[in-house]
């Protein structure tokens, strides 16, 4: 059984997944480098109104065996992201754990978030906020698979109550509960470092056509990025990334 990179690229007709093409590319070059087998997710399992894709994707487990994918450990990663092509690989540094990557983005906008979901979902429970991590890059294995699940039916559980803090407080969606649970749950975790999911680049001032960043680790997520009207900023550097490692992007025929 092959490890697995595992990539949601669900196009909802609002231009948003324009660029990802890049970020697949530079995923099966990774893959077919380090002996890994490539999924992309392009079809929504509910509407989106019922459930954002940010959620749907904890179905992963039974989309992959729905496909016959054999699988040893998986990355689920978002599509807004380039790998580069000499990243190591990560899947070997995993200890058998569920990995994260340590956050370093807005720590204003993740505490505001873990506040808020204690006070009206957790019933006061608080997280080690210094563990926190991006759900935008976790490796998983077949005995996370139930965890997964409750993930899911902890969804639908507080649905409505989910859905409303999603639209009064603008803490995300699924990030920070699954942050929550995955520590109240006491699932082992081990955090990797921020080199291998960059995100919050423009924060630290180094996301500029000087391609500063690429020279600062391994996964760049291009995201957070202000004044970025119908995503024009991420499309424009996923490109120029993308074509800095990898030349022009043939399309396959």
């Amino acid at each position: 059984m092959k490890n697995v990179v595992f990539i949601p690229n669900i196009n909802l007709g609002n231009g948003r997944n324009n660029s990802y093409h890049y970020s697949i590319k530079s995923w099966k070059q990774w893959c077919d480098k380090n002996n890994c087998e490539l999924i992309v997710w392009e079809d929504l399992l509910l509407p989106v109104e019922e459930m954002k894709i940010t959620w749907q994707r904890y179905y992963m487990f039974d989309i992959l065996e729905s496909n016959n994918v054999e699988y040893n450990q998986i990355l689920m990663v978002d599509a807004d992201t380039i790998v580069h092509p000499d990243c190591p690989n990560f899947f070997d540094m995993t200890d058998n754990k569920l990995c994260g990557v340590e956050f370093d983005g807005s720590w204003d906008w993740v505490l505001r978030g873990i506040e808020n979901y204690s006070r009206y979902i957790f019933d006061g429970y608080m997280m080690p906020w210094e563990k926190y991590f991006d759900c935008g890059f976790i490796i998983v294995n077949e005995k996370h698979k139930q965890f997964f699940q409750d993930i899911v039916s902890f969804y639908f559980t507080y649905q409505d109550n989910l859905i409303k803090l999603q639209q009064t407080f603008f803490n995300g969606t699924d990030q920070t509960p699954v942050n929550m649970l995955v520590h109240r749950n006491d699932i082992d975790l081990k955090l990797l470092p921020y080199e291998f999911n960059m995100n919050d680049m423009n924060r630290k001032e180094i996301l500029a056509d000087d391609m500063l960043f690429t020279k600062c680790g391994w996964v760049y997520q291009y995201n957070a990025i202000p004044n970025n009207e119908e995503n024009r900023l991420t499309n424009y550097f996923m490109e120029k990334t993308y074509q800095h490692f990898y030349g022009d992007l043939v399309e396959d025929k």
